[in-house]
């Protein structure tokens, strides 16, 4: 468990230090087709692992599943993908397609609110879970769900 805490930890500083600068010269430039791309992947990855919390929370829980889980949810929520909505990234191109409505490229302000509080749940959920206290993950998974969903809600295409 300690190997988790320091990886949250070091998630944290990251994003602390290095968001401001995401999509800077610290990273190579990428395609819009590939921002799409590394997006979908991303988020795809942090559902796989909300849902590997949530089969724990309904059948029979394994701590040391659920704490990995929502140690790789704060990771992808602290990694910087707001850098990968770039221009050009609010369209389908080619086969690719994207749900993002064209309002999340237009409310800047509201995004960062939305992702703020994301980072905040899981950052929160990733520590909860070292605890092994089920009542509490399963508390803190509803407002981590809540945290994604509320973004869902308001810039996702159905």
């Amino acid at each position: 468990m300690k190997v988790l805490k320091r990886l949250l930890v070091l998630n944290v500083l990251a994003a602390v230090v290095l968001g401001p600068l995401s999509g800077s010269a610290l990273a190579a430039p990428l395609k819009p087709d590939e921002q799409i791309k590394f997006r979908k992947a991303g988020y795809g990855f942090m559902a796989w692992n909300m849902r590997k919390i949530k089969g724990n929370l309904e059948g029979t829980y394994s701590n040391d599943e659920v704490a990995k889980a929502a140690a790789a949810v704060a990771a992808v929520s602290n990694s910087g993908l707001g850098a990968l909505f770039g221009p050009g990234t609010d369209q389908d191109i080619g086969d690719l397609k994207t749900r993002v409505k064209p309002e999340f490229f237009q409310q800047a302000d509201k995004v960062r609110e939305l992702a703020q509080a994301l980072n905040k749940e899981a950052n929160e959920l990733a520590k909860i879970a070292t605890t092994g206290d089920v009542t509490a993950v399963k508390a803190q998974f509803g407002k981590t769900s809540d945290a994604c969903q509320a973004c869902h809600d308001r810039f996702r295409k159905e």
